[in-house]
């Protein structure tokens, strides 16, 4: 009967380890088409034994809107529980958006919706840069801001790119205004 009962019990436990992998892989393959690049890294805390907790500066282009880029540092835990990925990352973020080039619009969007989404803890925290307009002043302002499953917190960046012709051949500039609703 024994047998019997860890042989079931085995089952069960590579059944729920194909569960979490069914549940882990799709999200693991769409951040990969969306993971930003890493700019540098600089070491904040020396840890003897373990690696070094770090500030991380990441580039990524506006997938929604052509001609803007974002740049955000986080903190990286280092230590054992940072290299293993346990570590719950704090929430001080900062971000930097730029026009590099002209701005296009690809589609139509909401007031803040998601330009970028990372996690930042095991299972309940995550990073999110939203977007959204200010259409009386034709300018787009994006928001970095952490949250949690059940609360997020009050620490934020938020950075603005007016909209502006992008050399003499550009003069029909945009209008943000009439690519989001609200």
């Amino acid at each position: 009967m024994s047998s019997r009962f860890l042989g079931l019990s085995g089952i069960r436990l590579k059944g729920f380890a194909f569960f979490l992998l069914a549940l882990a892989l799709p999200t693991a393959c769409a951040q990969a088409a969306d993971e930003p690049d890493l700019i540098f890294r600089r070491s904040t805390v020396f840890k003897w034994m373990s690696p070094n907790d770090k500030l991380a500066t990441y580039g990524l282009d506006d997938p929604e809107v052509e001609g803007v880029a974002c740049h955000f540092t986080v903190p990286e835990k280092g230590g054992f529980k940072g290299w293993l990925g346990l570590a719950e990352e704090v929430s001080d973020i900062s971000l930097a958006c730029r026009q590099v080039g002209p701005i296009k619009f690809k589609n139509k969007m909401e007031q803040g919706d998601d330009m970028f989404r990372r996690r930042r803890s095991l299972f309940f925290k995550k990073m999110q840069i939203v977007r959204g307009c200010d259409a009386k002043r034709n300018v787009l302002v994006y928001m970095v801001y952490s949250d949690r499953l059940i609360e997020g917190s009050p620490k934020n960046s938020t950075s603005t790119v007016p909209i502006m012709p992008w050399g003499p051949a550009d003069a029909n500039v945009q209008k943000c205004g009439e690519f989001f609703t609200q």
